[in-house]
């Protein structure tokens, strides 16, 4: 994905198909002038109202387009009338996919809910499913997450899943991070990362496991019996989910970029007669105030 900073959301007074217009209308048009009749915001915003209503290649949304009608093509930039299934297929061939993809992530920020108060990006490592061809290999993904919407803000390829952490930080310095909460995976639980994320306005929960031997120790090790605990249930998808977290200042003899907070969270999972516990040790840049045990705990579900 390019690297320009991806902004953090703005609300405007226009509705939603216009703003998307008028940030897909940034993206360079890499056709020839001569003879071009549609914008090429207005063409990127056709193919994605296509994509999201089902369509799955160019003729598929060429057939959108073309069933759509007048009104609505209208809507979205498309004033001339139609557009054929091999003028969307050119444009894609040419287009840039860092800047499109930097720019869908943009409008997606717009579209973000608040947790607790805060806009949480969980940034999280997948292998596309179905997308393996031949002896090639699956493509494996860096993503940025909105949690409550789970829309990707932004997301970067990797050939290798060790690769992973470099991938993240790129990513992370794509994104504006002043007032976002990020949170990360186990693997990511590292001093530079946390400092990118802390130095750029953010803060980070982190989640430790057993790859970070000596910390994952020293938070086991602490006297968790004698800490409060906050509980929550949640029931929905088959499934009832109850989380149990113990959250406490970090003690001074524990060493990590910026943590003021480690926290004990307790996952117990039941579904169709079944029930998972899972125990994970948490950091985190934010304090007291700002994260209370019940708001850290909505920040990770």
């Amino acid at each position: 994905m390019s690297s320009s900073l991806i902004p953090a959301p703005v609300r405007t007074p226009v509705p939603d198909h216009e703003l998307l217009i008028q940030l897909l209308g940034r993206i360079p048009d890499p056709r020839c002038r001569r003879g071009v009749r549609h914008p090429v915001g207005a063409l990127i915003a056709v193919s994605v109202c296509a994509v999201v209503a089902g369509a799955r290649g160019f003729t598929a949304i060429g057939e959108w387009a073309r069933d759509a009608g007048g009104v609505a093509l209208a809507r979205l930039g498309l004033e001339r009338g139609g557009v054929d299934e091999s003028t969307l297929r050119r444009l894609f061939a040419r287009l840039d996919g860092c800047h499109l993809d930097a720019v869908l992530g943009a409008w997606a920020a717009t579209r973000t809910a608040l947790v607790a108060g805060r806009r949480v990006i969980a940034i999280d490592g997948k292998t596309v499913r179905g997308a393996r061809g031949g002896s090639s290999q699956a493509p494996h993904l860096v993503a940025a997450l909105a949690h409550g919407s789970g829309a990707v803000l932004g997301q970067i390829a990797v050939r290798e899943k060790n690769n992973e952490i470099p991938a993240a930080r790129d990513l992370l310095a794509a994104l504006d991070l002043a007032g976002v909460v990020i949170t990360m995976d186990a693997m990511h639980t590292q001093h530079d990362t946390a400092t990118l994320v802390t130095e750029a306005g953010g803060d980070d929960v982190l989640t430790v496991k057993a790859n970070q031997k000596s910390l994952f120790a020293q938070l086991k090790a602490l006297p968790w019996t004698s800490v409060p605990a906050v509980t929550r249930t949640d029931r929905g998808h088959g499934r009832r989910a109850t989380r149990t977290i113990k959250v406490i200042d970090v003690p001074a003899w524990i060493e990590f970029s910026g943590a003021v907070q480690v926290a004990q969270l307790r996952r117990t999972v039941a579904r169709k007669g079944r029930r998972t516990v899972e125990i994970v040790y948490l950091i985190t840049s934010a304090d007291a105030t700002t994260a209370p045990p019940a708001v850290l705990a909505a920040w990770v579900q």
